[in-house]
């Protein structure tokens, strides 16, 4: 009966910035006949992706339909979090034909697979693909790895040893779990620069995959949706870093909040922001601020030095105007006196 089939699950990996919120958005205003549920996990505990997810929310996709699952890894909070959280939207009123899980950048998607196993949603739900984005221009420029040119000295120096910074290892472990990969924001990098990245990305690849350039994260859904690779019944196809691992940590990333005082001109942020990411080797920056003699509300996008910004909607009364930014880098880069120095702000962790 229809009413019993597996319900699909599209899970969206990729790169810190490579364009995941902007994909989902694209599929919610276009989601080829669908009714979407969305789970959106956040590294840090500002909710920026949730948000400007719900504020796109449409009929076939309604605000209730989205879910957030911030301050840790879905695939290593199943039993309290993430199961529960399927279960909330499988239980709607109507029904969703499908359900998108946005994973943070920092999310290593095999762990989350084997999640899936969980007999309380096995016989209900199927991994439809993993879908793997990455941002062109910075993985033709190698910045998944802290320092490139030294690690392939010392790779060529020893090939005995294994030499991969952790950032590496993660991009390594989302290309490896994909059914298809999307190489976006191709403008910035050039077709000189989209060719490296698809060279990289299918050295990478345990085997043969689709790459697509996407542009703004539009793309047709009928090329990511539907795809029935029942992922989580084909684990051994997609090789890890981590397999054998019982768990695993989070503990080479650290993600810091920042109140920001009030702004006179936004220049001020995008110049501070992109100050510390040159000095500092920072990853993502997110959040929002205010801006002084503006109703509306700053929101604020970075992957390492490139800054996007934009207003996106009036302030709430109960906000009080506070900006808040979430500061994300390898836990040896996160210099808190430099990140507060540098935004003019107060620094609090992120647990």
């Amino acid at each position: 009966m229809a009413d019993l089939a597996k319900l699909p699950v599209t899970v969206i990996t990729g790169f810190l910035g490579s364009g995941k919120t902007t994909l989902v958005r694209n599929l919610m205003q276009n989601p080829g006949g669908k009714r979407l549920a969305i789970v959106v996990n956040e590294f840090g505990d500002v909710g920026v992706d949730g948000e400007i997810l719900k504020s796109c929310a449409i009929p076939d996709c309604p605000a209730e339909n989205i879910m957030e699952l911030a301050n840790g890894c879905i695939c290593c909070t199943v039993a309290d979090d993430f199961i529960p959280t399927i279960e909330a939207l499988m239980a709607l009123e109507p029904r969703p034909d499908h359900i998108l899980i946005e994973t943070s950048g920092l999310a290593l998607p095999k762990p989350l697979l084997k999640a899936f196993d969980w007999p309380d949603i096995r016989s209900k739900i199927t991994v439809d693909g993993v879908i793997a984005l990455a941002d062109a221009e910075a993985v033709a420029a190698g910045r998944f790895a802290t320092n490139v040119a030294a690690v392939d000295a010392q790779r060529a120096a020893d090939d005995s040893l294994d030499h991969e910074t952790p950032l590496s290892e993660v991009f390594e472990d989302q290309i490896s779990c994909a059914d298809i990969v999307l190489l976006t924001k191709p403008d910035l990098a050039g077709p000189e620069g989209v060719a490296k990245a698809k060279e990289i990305v299918l050295a990478e690849a345990p085997r043969p995959l689709p790459v697509v350039e996407v542009a703004e994260g539009v793309v047709d859904p009928r090329v990511i949706l539907g795809l029935e690779a029942a992922a989580e019944d084909d684990m051994d196809a997609r090789p890890s870093h981590h397999d054998g691992h019982h768990d695993h940590e989070h503990d080479d990333f650290e993600s810091i909040v920042v109140d920001t005082p009030e702004l006179a001109d936004p220049s001020e942020l995008v110049t501070a922001i992109e100050k510390l990411a040159n000095e500092n080797n920072i990853l993502r920056v997110k959040g929002y601020a205010a801006v002084a003699g503006k109703p509306m509300r700053l929101l604020v996008q970075a992957v390492g030095a490139r800054v996007r910004h934009q207003f996106d909607r009036p302030w709430k009364p109960e906000e009080g105007r506070q900006g808040r930014i979430v500061v994300i880098a390898e836990h040896d880069d996160i210099k808190t006196d430099v990140i507060r120095a540098a935004l003019g702000a107060q620094v609090e962790a992120a647990e």
